[in-house]
């Protein structure tokens, strides 16, 4: 028997983000900078930063994707975000995790980043 408990019906698969703090813009701009060296859309409109959560000590954490498990840059993405984002000012640390639940699929891709490679 499976221990680990189901999600509830109506919980999102990835988690909100800390949309209404006021690091949060600064935030969003510093992981846009950061790009896919096979892609050349940033990380932030490709879909692949999942939640930025931060708490009121002005400590962020990411959760992040890659667009495959077997991305050659998997081990340095992380790196490249945090070094993004930590000079910020007001930031006090940053923790940036992979994760693969959900996966990565197209449709998380913004309106630009589709628009940028052909797929509109």
């Amino acid at each position: 028997m499976n221990d680990t408990p189901e999600p509830l019906e109506g919980t999102p698969l990835i988690a909100p983000s800390s949309t209404d703090h006021p690091l949060y813009e600064a935030v969003t701009e510093a992981c846009r900078t950061v790009y896919d060296p096979e892609i050349p859309v940033n990380i932030y409109d490709l879909g692949l930063i999942y939640t930025i959560d931060i708490n009121p000590e002005n400590e962020v954490k990411i959760a992040m994707s890659l667009t495959a498990p077997g991305c050659p840059v998997a081990g340095e993405m992380p790196g490249w975000v945090a070094d993004a984002v930590e000079p910020l000012d007001g930031v006090k640390q940053v923790d940036v995790a992979l994760v693969w639940d959900p996966p990565w699929g197209m449709d998380m891709m913004s309106d630009e980043a589709r628009l940028e490679l052909g797929f509109m």
